[in-house]
């Protein structure tokens, strides 16, 4: 598994970017859906631009965090997320000029190893920030939702940006949960710093 090298006794600083940068990419996900289940659904051109921008905003995520948290040198699941998530953005305008089955399968495989380097970049913050069930949940059910975006582009019934809408909600949920833990966790421990 990919690991990458953080500190272990985190800044308040660097908390406050983790709490902020998890509410951030929870704002986007969740308009994301809203865009893509109410307007995107009915616009192709909408959703094109779309389904391209949201694997393009998880790569520039991932760098800007990566560079919040030593650098991409330091953080090798964030460096093969922040790339694996360029190749993907291309990969699906390259198929939506074939159909979008075969943007569910690039969007698939993607989720798949964008899950697995997410999960590793979880546990690799474990003992720095602790609060990091939530993202390894999300990592792990991430790549099972790889797998059955993959089935589903290879079923009778006709695809489109709703199908995907799902997978983008769940991680803007993980995101919420994660920045709210993240948030509680440190006023105990500021509380037990008070009280010591």
């Amino acid at each position: 598994m990919v690991t990458q090298t953080v500190e272990h006794q985190p800044t308040p600083s660097a908390s406050g970017w983790l709490k902020r940068y998890y509410f951030t990419r929870f704002a986007f996900s969740a308009v994301w859906v809203l865009i893509a289940i109410s307007v995107a659904r009915s616009n192709p051109s909408l959703a094109a631009v779309m389904l391209v921008a949201y694997p393009a905003w998880d790569a520039i995520a991932n760098f800007v965090d990566a560079q919040r948290s030593g650098g991409l040198r330091r953080n090798k699941s964030q460096l093969l997320n922040f790339i694996f998530s360029i190749l993907t953005a291309i990969a699906v305008a390259v198929a939506l000029g074939s159909s979008l089955n075969s943007v569910l399968v690039v969007f698939g495989i993607w989720a798949g190893f964008s899950g697995i380097f997410q999960l590793a970049t979880a546990v690799g913050r474990w003992k720095s920030f602790g609060a990091q069930w939530a993202m390894i949940l999300s990592g792990a059910q991430s790549a099972l939702a790889g797998v059955f975006m993959i089935f589903m582009a290879h079923g009778p019934d006709p695809v489109g940006i709703a199908n995907i809408a799902p997978y983008a909600a769940f991680g803007a949920f993980y995101f919420a949960v994660s920045a709210i833990w993240l948030t509680i966790s440190d006023a105990r421990k500021g509380g037990l710093r008070t009280a010591s």
